[in-house]
């Protein structure tokens, strides 16, 4: 498999943005109405929009499904982009258009599309979506068929519980995965690029594996009894018994075994213009 050098970024014809299709997050209105009424102003000043508030994945499908021409905006947190994400893979259109982010909601929901160097501020997101640049960015696809765009995470004594409003859409997905995270003392054995890292004879106090823009590999970090480990590897593999994880802050599991695999640049995000 081969790993990104440098993301490769397509400018938007600022004088011809397009049509747009707006999935608004449920969510996002109840947590801060106002930012959620400035982004749709400015995006309709400047492209044809259509909004969406889809309240399910099988309706998110089919508004996905249904969309023409028009690019995805998603308004909402990261979980909120990453069933988007789930959805165009599931209908293996995730290439097909550059994917919009104007973040709302609590502050700790959108570390990830921050990071990736979405603003924050709801004007200046919107405007990257009509006059932004296309970039390439990887994806973790897992066996289950499950995407992670941000990274997935394994904790000793359970994952702590989400507080405040959460997204709709991902309360239906944990519900759909199950919402257990396992054992509080993990043994797992946990593999990467077919090495060996850790057995099921010594315990597991964290797993983390991180994205980082354009690197074509993930970052794991292991905390283990003799210490922390750093590896960096395109296909991680973990089984174990009944453990459960986050995927970009979503809770899935339990599951006995999981594999996720790194896809270099297979989706791309708006953003703006250096």
């Amino acid at each position: 498999m081969s790993s990104l050098s440098t993301p490769e970024d397509r400018a938007v014809d600022p004088d011809t943005p397009g049509q747009l299709l707006v999935l608004l997050d449920p969510a996002a209105r109840q947590a801060d109405g106002e930012s959620v009424r400035i982004a749709r102003d400015v995006l309709c000043g400047g492209a044809d929009v259509k909004v969406a508030l889809p309240e399910s994945p099988s309706e998110l499908d089919r508004v996905l499904a249904h969309r023409g021409r028009r690019r995805p905006v998603v308004i909402g947190s990261d979980l909120a982009l990453q069933r988007v994400l789930q959805a165009l893979h599931r209908q293996r259109e995730l290439g097909t258009d550059p994917i919009g982010l104007i973040p709302v909601g609590r502050p700790e929901a959108l570390a990830t599309g921050r990071s990736l160097g979405v603003p924050g501020q709801p004007v200046a997101a919107a405007r990257a979506v009509l006059h932004g640049a296309a970039r390439k960015l990887d994806l973790l696809v897992d066996d289950g068929g499950g995407v992670v765009f941000g990274g997935v995470s394994i904790h000793a004594h359970g994952a702590s519980r989400p507080t405040g409003l959460r997204s709709l859409w991902a309360k239906l997905a944990a519900a759909e995965q199950g919402t257990s995270l396992g054992s509080d003392d993990p043994r797992l054995r946990v593999e990467a690029d077919g090495r060996l890292l850790v057995d099921l004879d010594e315990p597991v106090h964290r797993l983390q594996a991180a994205l980082s823009a354009g690197s074509g590999e993930m970052e794991l970090l292991l905390q283990l009894a003799r210490g922390p480990r750093t590896v960096r590897a395109t296909r991680l593999a973990v089984t174990g018994r009944d453990f459960g994880y986050q995927a970009d802050g979503c809770r899935v599991g339990p599951v006995r075994a999981r594999v996720w695999t790194l896809h270099p640049g297979v989706w791309q995000l708006l953003l703006p213009v250096a």
